[in-house]
């Protein structure tokens, strides 16, 4: 039941992360704080297609 979702950085677009999540419990698109290599900077990453 675990598929794996794209994190994109929210400020300059870039596909920098993959990550897990249960799609039976979490329905809602995750959203994390993490380092984008591109804008040198902590940024918050979104769930994208």
């Amino acid at each position: 039941m675990r598929d794996r979702v794209v994190l994109a950085c929210s400020e300059c677009n870039n596909r920098n992360y993959y990550s897990y999540k249960n799609k039976k419990n979490t329905t809602e698109k995750i959203s994390l704080k993490k380092y984008c290599k591109f804008c040198q900077k902590h940024t918050l990453h979104k769930e994208s297609k």
